[in-house]
């Protein structure tokens, strides 16, 4: 045993490299696989340090290598490079792993935009080929026989005689169609009725009372009072007037007219008499 310890005595630094080196390869296993130069070097090194503590558990001293002192700190600054070279690897695998699942995040989401533009598209093909889709053209029509032509219809709008114009005004009058008896009346006044300007007029007053178109009908009975003022149909125009009068209100006119009426008039008599009578009354005149 003393001679074991003289002898560990004699190479102490050695020694105590030897152990450490020895245990960083126990501990760290797969850097004894490598194969690149520093680490057959290292290997070799590794390889010395076992014989020198076999032949120091045999009892026996050997010769030190030929690079003492040296030979162990190299061991160690290449475990340490060695170290620092897989921390770095491993930090770029890192990186690297980082990166790709960056990557893999984006074309999951490039492959959903993908499959909803596709969605999309099918879509809108689908409502385009169903909303454009044109009917087929219908087929000319077949030649056959001629039809024979119908006869032509005699023309409608050939203009009327002041008389017709005027009888037919009466008729519409007489059935309440208004309108119809003022186009009529009108139409005779354009034809330059002559002798019946008078009748044309009264007619056209007549056809606005019924419209209850008072104002217009008061000039249309004053007009044809002043067409003829001694003439037959002049009281009739006078008692058309002032019922206009009384239409819109004016019942101080209408009772100046009826006045006019009785001073012109003195003998009137029959169905004229009493409708002077009955506007007089509902106008109130004195």
């Amino acid at each position: 045993m003393s001679r074991r310890l003289k002898a560990m005595a004699g190479f102490p630094v050695a020694l105590r490299l030897a152990c450490l080196g020895l245990g960083l390869v126990l501990a760290m296993p797969a850097f004894a696989q490598v194969e690149t130069r520093e680490g057959i070097a290292l290997q070799n090194q590794i390889l010395d340090l076992r014989r020198e503590l076999d032949a120091l558990r045999r009892g026996g001293a050997v010769a030190a290598p030929s690079a003492p002192a040296r030979a162990p700190a190299a061991s160690g600054d290449l475990v340490q490079q060695l170290l620092g070279r897989v921390q770095e690897l491993e930090e770029e695998n890192r990186r690297l792993r980082g990166r790709l699942d960056v990557a893999d995040n984006n074309d999951r989401q490039m492959r959903a935009e993908m499959e909803k533009l596709r969605g999309d598209l099918d879509f809108r093909l689908q409502a385009l080929e169903k909303g454009t889709g044109r009917p087929a053209a219908p087929r000319p029509p077949q030649p056959g026989p001629a039809a024979p032509a119908p006869p032509a219809p005699a023309p409608s709008n050939a203009p009327r005689t002041v008389d017709k114009a005027i009888t037919d005004g009466r008729t519409a009058l007489a059935q309440r169609d208004f309108a119809t008896a003022e186009a009529a009346a009108r139409e005779a006044i354009r034809a330059r009725p002559g002798a019946r300007a008078q009748d044309a007029h009264l007619l056209l007053g007549d056809a606005l009372m019924g419209k209850r178109d008072f104002q217009n009908a008061a000039l249309a009975y004053d007009e044809a009072y002043s067409r003829n003022r001694q003439g037959a149909r002049a009281p009739e125009a006078m008692i058309g007037l002032a019922n206009a009068f009384q239409g819109f209100g004016a019942k101080r006119e209408a009772c100046e007219t009826l006045d006019n009426l009785r001073s012109n008039f003195p003998n009137l008599a029959g169905p004229q008499a009493q409708r002077a009578a009955d506007s007089r009354r509902r106008a109130q005149c004195r």
